[in-house]
Parts: C-alpha cells; structure tokens; sequence
C-alpha cells in the first residue's frame, strides 16, 4: 500500500498536467489510444519472455510516435491516426495473448490495475517518468503552450514546432505507460483526461487549471486507492468513479450557484422595476 501511494501520488502529480495539454490539443483519446498500445507492448514482452513493463514503455512511445506522424498526413481529419493506432494495438495485444493460454489471468492487473502489481523496479521508473515530465512541462511551459492553441504562430514565432511535437509525443507515452499499473489500461485515459476536464471548466487561467488538474488528480487517486483497500474492487474503477463524481458534482455545484444567480438578478430587477414603476406613479399623481 505505501508504495501504491507513492506510486499514484507521482502519477497524479504528472498524468493530469499532460491530460490538460490533450484536452486543449482536442487529443484527448490519444491516452486511450496509447494505453492501448502499450498493452500490445506488455502482451508481447509476456510471449517473448522478455520486461513486459519496458515493452509496454516501448510501444506506448512509438505509438505516440506513430500518432504525430501520421496526424501530419491526416491533417485534415485529426482523428483518424487516434483510430488507426488504436484498432492496430488492440488487435495486436489480442493476437498475441491468444499465442499464450496463461495470459488471460496475468493480463487482469494491466488491464484494470491492481495495488500488489506495483513492484519498487515500477515505483522507481514512475518516479523517473514524473521527473522527465515536470522538467518538460516547466521548462518548455512557453512553447508547449504556443503549440498547443496554435502550431502555425508557434512556428513563426521561432519554435521547432516538429521536433516539439514528436517530443511531446514521448512523453505522453511514458506517462501513460507508467500510470498502467495504478488505473489500468482501460481507464488509465480516466486519470488523465477527467482531472483536466474538470480543472478547465472552473480555473481561470491555464496555470491556475494545471494546479487545480493535479490537486483533483491526487484527491482522486487517494479516495481510489483507499476505497478499493477496504472494498476490494479494482484500484482503476475506483479512481475513475470518484475522479467522475467530482466532475459531476462540480459541474452541478457550477449550474446550482449560476441558477441561484439568475434568480437573484431577476428578483432584484423586479424590484427595481416596481419601484421605477411606483415613481412613474407618484409623479402622475402629483
């Protein structure tokens, strides 16, 4: 358990900070998509007899890899290369454990996570994953962010826009890779994408959302973990049903406070117009 905790605080620190750049990149099923991918990795390092975890890492980087490249081809249709990676690594990871009759049972800690499959060999690669991704994201913050609303702007204004990009794209493989063994591969995109989504929608700015992404991240990955300890359910399920309560939640907070405003503005300007309407009256009569 202490090292779930160490293991899902880093991730949680890292994993929604790239979810915020997804969301307004408009890739977000890229994590999905990876994870995916990085599954066929783990799937064949299993068959080969070789580190599942460095072939998940692997292929979750060439995957993001693949993405930028052929999104390159596809600019038109931006979803089309998230498709095509996707349908490739699922059918890839499905091909490969039906070479294999035991993976199917050792296959449930990566498909939905699990708190005993974090190993101190996983705990110091998250950890080195977390690093690289803060260095990248706090040092590289200008051109990320002029990348992300605008690559054509980026590009006159003296940034690598390529390079940027096929960098951003590693790095968005490693962290997905590394979150796998916390949320799993069918709800790591949960951990990043959930934690922005609700950050964006209520921050006011892109640095205040970034806080708030990792702060909601980390209460989501915490409640998770501890709920699935005393409940027994998958450590993966339980992050991502809390990390959607509290999007939920927040966003009915947001309409509850904007109703109640409205209701204020229109009591007040019935009484505004009450009294407009008795001094009309007033002067009439006089």
């Amino acid at each position: 358990m202490q090292r779930a905790f160490l293991a899902g605080g880093l991730i949680a620190l890292i994993a929604p900070l790239l979810g915020v750049y997804l969301v307004l990149r408009r890739q977000s099923l890229m994590s999905d998509t990876l994870s995916h991918v990085s599954m066929a990795g783990v799937a064949l390092g299993t068959v080969l007899h070789v580190s599942p975890v460095l072939c998940g890492f692997l292929f979750a980087i060439m995957g993001g890899l693949m993405i930028e490249q052929l999104r390159r081809t596809y600019k038109t249709y931006s979803e089309v290369p998230v498709a095509i990676i996707m349908t490739s690594g699922l059918a890839l990871a499905m091909v490969l454990m039906s070479l294999k009759t035991t993976l199917n049972k050792s296959f449930s800690s990566y498909l939905f996570g699990s708190i005993v499959a974090v190993s101190s060999s996983q705990l110091i690669i998250i950890a080195v994953v977390t690093l690289i991704g803060l260095l990248f994201f706090m040092l590289l913050r200008r051109p990320l962010y002029s990348l992300t609303f605008e690559e054509d702007t980026a590009a006159v204004s003296g940034v690598r826009v390529k390079m940027l990009s096929f960098a951003f794209a590693i790095v968005a493989g490693m962290i997905v890779a590394a979150a796998m063994p916390i949320v799993g591969v069918l709800l790591v995109s949960s951990l990043i994408v959930l934690p922005s989504a609700f950050a964006l929608r209520f921050a006011g700015g892109f640095v205040s959302a970034s806080m708030l992404a990792v702060v909601t991240g980390m209460a989501g990955v915490f409640s998770g973990l501890t709920a699935s300890y005393y409940t027994d359910t998958p450590p993966g399920g339980s992050i991502a049903l809390i990390l959607l309560i509290i999007l939920l939640a927040g966003i009915g907070l947001q309409r509850a406070l904007k109703l109640a405003k409205k209701r204020r503005t229109s009591k007040t300007e019935a009484i505004l117009r009450q009294q407009t309407n008795q001094t009309i009256h007033e002067g009439v009569l006089k």
